[in-house]
């Protein structure tokens, strides 16, 4: 197999393992390309392209069932979308960008694990304040990595009892697609372009996300979403670091 073919068929493994957590992919399509030697210009532009197939998959799926609420999107998007344009087009050097998103990765992962996440049904009340730093904040964060902003945004919730594993994975699948979209004309707008081979990459995270949304709405209970998101973000994170 080519190594082309290779990250094909790794790319549809990754969003097929990210779908069933509610993700698009961004963190692993990033730590991927890095292996892979994709050239570092090349990274967040073809990252985030990926992000806009999966979770547009995902939130098509999503919408068909009634999962989406739409007022509680809204107010995280009000500033997460200009914070994500403005992070596309900020451009970090090599090392630090992968120290920066590895290390944000792993303290994503603790604290779903040990900063009080929940099982429940959530449902604390969300208050604009809160809704708009924390839209501001992983909207930034967003575009300056190329994640899609929902890897961040769905540890918050559940820690702070905003939303069930089950919501926020539900609610993270169009957050990713509206930042990814967003960050994406940041990140064309700094000059960066994805890799020739985006539409092969791209095919491979559509049919992923399909696999993935299916076993994820269906089989997937609160913790297992739970140790699921945990387990990619802290894999993810290492991978970026050990680079």
């Amino acid at each position: 197999m080519s190594d082309h073919a290779a990250l094909v068929v790794i790319i549809a493994a990754v969003a097929l393992l990210y779908a069933t957590a509610g993700q698009a992919g961004g963190t692993a399509f990033l730590a991927v390309m890095a292996l892979a030697k994709v050239p570092a210009e090349q990274i967040r532009p073809t990252a985030l392209l990926l992000n806009i197939v999966a979770a547009g998959y995902a939130t098509a799926w999503l919408w068909r069932h009634g999962a989406i609420d739409w007022r509680l999107l809204l107010r995280f998007l009000a500033a997460a979308l200009p914070a994500a344009f403005v992070g596309g087009l900020i451009v970090l050097e090599g090392p630090v960008y992968l120290l920066l998103t590895g290390l944000l990765l792993l303290a994503a992962a603790g604290w779903m694990v040990l900063g009080g996440a929940v099982d429940s049904d959530g449902g604390r009340s969300i208050g604009h304040g809160p809704a708009l730093l924390a839209g501001g904040a992983t909207g930034f964060l967003a575009g300056l990595t190329g994640m899609g902003g929902g890897v961040f945004l769905a540890p918050v919730m559940i820690a702070l009892g905003w939303a069930s594993p089950r919501q926020a994975a539900a609610f993270s699948a169009p957050y990713i697609l509206a930042n990814s979209i967003i960050g994406f004309a940041g990140v064309a707008a700094a000059g960066q372009q994805p890799a020739p081979g985006i539409v092969a990459y791209a095919a491979a995270a559509l049919a992923g996300a399909a696999f993935g949304s299916a076993i994820g709405g269906r089989w997937m209970s609160n913790r297992h979403t739970r140790y699921m998101l945990a387990l990619i973000l802290a894999v993810a994170g290492g991978q970026l670091l050990l680079r």
